[in-house]
């Protein structure tokens, strides 16, 4: 593993542009992990009162079909202040950003636990694809645009009864009065605002400036839940580009086309620890 984190080094050291994309594995390697022993001691009660067949962990649960907006948002505020505002900069994503804030970077992930902008990556670089913990949305999308609901989160929390919220604190939608919703892209009424068209835009200057520069396609923790938001394109993107590496680091699932091997390093490993030895290695090198 070693050789391959020092030529993954090395491509990095020589790169003009870095594009990162980044899944879910890469924060359940910084702690924000979705099952097992964090499920159960954060989430004790809603498995007590919902049953272990359908609670097994925060993904799932989120597909529960609660009973009332009072259950629902009594679930989905615990969920987002626990993987969105209560958690600071994680190690993993700060040393991320040591990593590439020298170069002409760029972040798309489908990630939705604002962990980029709090480890101190610019706003203007990071297209969050599939939506944010902390916004809300018309349940049917019927007009396009998202709210933040930190406060309302923050509020849900401290009223919250056997996990439930009170009725007054269950939000509607301002036009049309109907039901609210995460903004998680999970149905044909994901709400893509102005803010998320302006990322995209930006995200397709970027692509559109990579050309033949040396570039690197870092891949951190994407699995095959969406492929074809990050895995596919960087694989074609890295065979387009004689020029371009693509760095794929991901627990049991590193691997690439056999056409672009010979620009690939796939490393199967812990995403932080690898970092950290990149960040050692590239550290030497400069």
């Amino acid at each position: 593993m070693l050789r391959q984190i020092k030529r993954a080094a090395a491509f990095i050291g020589e790169a003009e542009t870095i594009l990162i994309g980044a899944g879910a594995g890469a924060s359940a390697s910084a702690g924000l992990t979705y099952g097992g022993s964090r499920f159960q001691e954060h989430f004790g009660e809603f498995i007590e009162k919902y049953g272990s067949k359908y609670m097994t962990d925060m993904y799932a649960a989120g597909f529960y079909p609660f009973p009332t907006q009072e259950a629902k948002w009594g679930y989905w505020s615990k969920h987002s202040m626990l993987n969105r505002f209560l958690p600071t900069a994680l190690p993993l994503y700060q040393q991320l950003y040591e990593l590439v804030k020298e170069k002409d970077y760029f972040v798309l992930t489908t990630n939705v636990d604002h962990q980029f902008h709090k480890a101190g990556f610019s706003p203007e670089r990071i297209f969050a694809v599939q939506g944010d913990y902390g916004n809300i949305q018309c349940e049917k999308g019927c007009h396009p645009k998202i709210y933040e609901a930190e406060d309302l989160f923050y509020r849900m929390d401290q009223a919250r009864h056997d996990c439930e919220i009170p009725s007054h604190l269950v939000p509607k939608c301002p036009v049309c009065g109907g039901n609210m919703t995460m903004h998680l892209r999970c149905d044909q009424y994901f709400v893509e605002d102005e803010h998320w068209h302006e990322a995209a835009g930006r995200y397709r200057d970027f692509l559109n400036k990579l050309g033949k520069k040396r570039s690197v396609l870092l891949e951190l923790g994407v699995g095959f839940n969406t492929p074809g938001i990050i895995k596919y394109p960087f694989w074609q993107m890295t065979a387009e580009n004689p020029k371009a590496a693509y760095v794929c680091v991901n627990y049991r699932e590193a691997f690439c086309p056999k056409e672009i091997e010979g620009q690939s390093v796939c490393i199967d490993g812990d995403i932080g620890e690898v970092l950290k030895q990149l960040s050692h290695i590239t550290g030497k090198m400069a």
